[in-house]
């Protein structure tokens, strides 16, 4: 007998919890709890730090198998190498012109809100600025970087550049197996869907991580540092968000159609994640997920994120103009606006080597000065006090722009399902929290991967 099937009246199926919901909540209470700790007993917070550290570098461990397995993936299953090359060469010209774009913005609010006047800096107050120039490298040094001592150092270094050098190489040959790579293939994926689950077991020590690193800036800070430095960080926050809602937006709306603040709702934990962690890349294993189950295409989402990374870091970007316009005027040394430009071209190339990270950007400044302006790069010292709050609006820019920069490439490339979009956007299709992947048939095969039925 053929089981009957079930009617209206039998009791729906109970629902599953959302337990990933209580576990963003956990956060939001921890960054608050740690506020106030940071406040109340600022010494005893000061040696919270490594709580926060430590949470960071569990993250910071994962990002370079999931970048590997995600580009290997998005480029071993495309035919045509030329296809792929499209989509980078779109992907490179956008983050030029966006970057660009971002520099030009900073100077503009710089030279609008002139900071840093009268406040006459002394050689104390930038003592530790060397040290953070040290950090900075030249563009011979940046570009041997990319290319790891061992074939396995990048995913052991953690190097992001050389991961994507080495994912890149990986996937060209896997295409060009053809059939024989179907099991190596196979086996990435099985790889990929493991490291996403350490990744969401990882998710947990999340508000224990937020705690930690609010607490100890809050400690170390205070109200003095807020106080003395209102008007640059002020300033940098108003311009972020200028750039995220204004031009971002405007760029979104008018290339793919889409409201910025739909995107930006449907990445909302994720945002919550990089302000409590003031790192962008402690998302950006659940930006590739996310971008994917939005409906853009697995080569595009391993090319353009990883990639945006490195050279689409539009907070970074405005953060180098601001800072060096507020060093030079704190030094009774503002620069003509022959200068200013000649330092925009020199700090387009900069920006490109600073990952997104906390204290990249302050490293990358007193690198970039060291070598354009080197009698500006005592004054770094002085804003290392505010560098940690200024850090959470670069990450947040940064990650805003690469999410906009992915359904842009995605859109323009014709790998971007909208209809999907439509019904993840409007929670008919939610993310799965659980395992980051869509358990689900494979979708049907895009403009990209069309060629290969053919080859």
């Amino acid at each position: 007998m053929t089981a009957t099937p079930r009617t209206d009246d039998a009791p729906p199926e109970p629902k599953r919890k959302d337990r990933v919901h209580y576990l963003y909540v956990a956060v939001i209470a921890a960054v608050v709890l740690g506020v106030l700790v940071g406040f109340a007993a600022p010494d005893f917070a000061k040696e919270l730090k490594p709580l926060g550290t430590g949470f960071v570098n569990l993250i910071k461990m994962m990002i370079s198998p999931i970048i590997f397995c995600t580009i290997v993936l998005g480029i071993g299953s495309v035919a045509n190498a030329a296809k792929v090359g499209r989509v980078g060469l779109i992907a490179l010209v956008y983050f030029t012109v966006m970057s660009t774009f971002a520099l030009t913005i900073g100077l503009i609010v710089g030279n609008l809100l002139h900071p840093g006047e009268g406040m006459h800096l002394t050689a104390e107050s930038a003592a530790k600025a060397h040290a953070e120039a040290k950090g900075g490298e030249g563009t011979a040094d940046f570009l041997l970087g990319m290319i790891p001592k061992t074939l396995v150092s990048s995913l052991t270094e953690g190097e992001v550049l050389q991961t994507l050098v080495v994912a890149l190489l990986a996937g060209f040959a896997l295409q060009q197996l053809g059939p024989a790579g179907e099991p190596i293939r196979r086996g990435v994926e099985h790889v990929q869907r493991w490291v996403f689950r350490i990744l969401s077991m990882i998710m947990w020590a999340a508000p224990v991580g937020a705690f930690g690193a609010i607490a100890a800036v809050v400690g170390e800070t205070g109200w003095s540092a807020l106080r003395s430095l209102a008007v640059i960080m002020l300033g940098f926050y108003i311009t972020c968000a200028v750039f995220v809602f204004v031009v971002l937006g405007a760029v979104l709306w008018f290339g793919a159609r889409m409201n910025i603040l739909t995107l930006l709702r449907y990445l909302a934990r994720e945002f919550l994640l990089i302000l409590s962690t003031s790192s962008s890349e402690s998302a950006l294993p659940r930006l590739i997920a996310k971008m994917e189950h939005l409906g853009v295409s697995k080569p595009v989402v391993g090319i353009t994120v990883p990639t945006g990374y490195s050279f689409n870091l539009d907070g970074t970007a405005i953060y180098l103009t601001m800072a060096t316009l507020f060093i030079a005027s704190a030094q009774d040394a503002p620069l003509s606006i022959g200068s200013q430009i000649s330092l925009l071209i020199f700090m387009i190339i900069a920006s490109k080597g600073a990952a997104g990270v906390s204290g990249a950007g302050l490293a990358t400044l007193a690198g970039g000065l060291q070598s354009h302006k080197p009698e500006l790069v005592d004054g770094v010292g002085f804003i290392i006090g505010i560098d940690r709050f200024m850090s959470e609006a670069r990450a947040l820019t940064n990650f805003a722009g690469n999410a906009v920069a992915t359904v842009l490439v995605g859109t323009w490339t014709r790998e971007f399902d909208t209809a999907r979009a439509q019904r993840v956007l409007s929670g008919q299709d939610p993310f799965n929290e659980a395992t980051l992947l869509d358990d689900v048939p494979q979708a049907p095969p895009t403009s990209l991967q069309k060629e290969t039925a053919g080859a």
